[in-house]
C-alpha cells in the first residue's frame, strides 16, 4: 500500500508518484450549501435504520459513463479538479498535479487518485437508491453538478469504503466542515434516508464548521 504525505526531498523530481505536502492549485466541484443551510437541510431528512446491501452491486450504479467526444466522467473530473492537466489523445490524463482535499497530499500521477463518491454507492443503496431506477442510479454516480465527485488519494477513499461520517471522516481535520455539507447536500438532493448515528456524528461535524 502506497504510503500518504510523506515529505519530498531532493529527489522528487523523479518520484512523480510520491506525495508532496505543497498545496496545488485546482479547480474543486460545485460548493454545497453552507453550513447554516446545510443543518437546516439535515434537519429536513428522514432518519431511519440503515437497509440491507441485499441485492447491491456497483453494476447497479453504472459507472464512468461517457461526458464528451472520448472522456469519461473520472477523466472530467481528474481534469477539473487538477492543475496543469494534460491528456492524450483518449482523454487519459497522462500529467498533471492533483491535490486529495481529504488528507492534504498532492500526486502527479493520475493513477494514485480515486473518484470518490461522497455518499458512497453501498451507502445510497442502503439509504434509498435500491428503489430507483438504473437510469437514477446512473445520474447519481456520475453528478459533476453536485459535491458528489472528488479527486483524492487512493488508498484514503479505500480506507473511507462505504463508510458514513459516523464511522470515518476525513483525516484532514480542517475539511471535515466541507465533508459534512457536501454528504448532508448530496443526501438532502437525492432524499436518501440518513440513520440516527450519522445524523448525530454530521451535526456534531457542522458544529464545528
Amino acid at each position: 500500500m502506497k504510503r500518504t504525505g510523506i515529505v519530498v526531498t531532493a529527489l522528487s523530481a523523479t518520484l512523480s508518484a510520491t506525495a508532496l505536502l505543497a498545496p496545488a492549485a485546482g479547480a474543486a466541484p460545485p460548493p454545497p450549501p453552507g453550513a447554516s443551510e446545510a443543518a437546516q437541510h439535515l434537519g429536513a431528512l428522514t432518519v431511519a435504520p440503515e437497509g440491507s446491501s441485499t441485492g447491491y452491486s456497483r453494476d447497479k450504479f453504472p459507472h464512468w459513463i461517457t461526458q464528451s467526444g472520448t472522456c469519461n466522467t473520472r477523466e472530467v473530473v481528474l481534469k477539473r479538479d487538477g492543475a496543469n492537466v494534460q491528456t492524450d489523445s483518449s482523454c487519459a490524463a497522462v500529467s498533471g498535479t492533483w491535490h486529495s482535499p481529504y488528507d492534504g497530499a498532492t500526486w502527479t500521477l493520475a493513477s494514485d487518485i480515486d473518484i470518490d463518491h461522497m455518499v458512497p454507492l453501498a451507502e445510497a443503496w442502503r439509504s434509498g437508491a435500491s428503489s430507483w431506477t438504473t437510469s437514477r442510479r446512473q445520474a447519481f454516480a456520475n453528478d459533476l453538478s453536485s459535491s458528489q465527485l472528488w479527486a483524492v488519494t487512493d488508498n484514503v477513499n479505500q480506507a473511507k469504503g462505504d463508510k458514513d461520517p459516523a464511522e470515518w471522516t476525513p483525516p484532514l481535520a480542517s475539511f471535515r466542515c466541507m465533508y459534512a455539507r457536501s454528504w448532508i447536500d448530496v443526501k438532502y438532493r437525492y432524499g436518501l434516508t440518513i440513520d440516527p448515528a450519522e445524523k448525530t456524528a454530521l451535526n456534531g461535524l457542522l458544529g464545528a464548521c
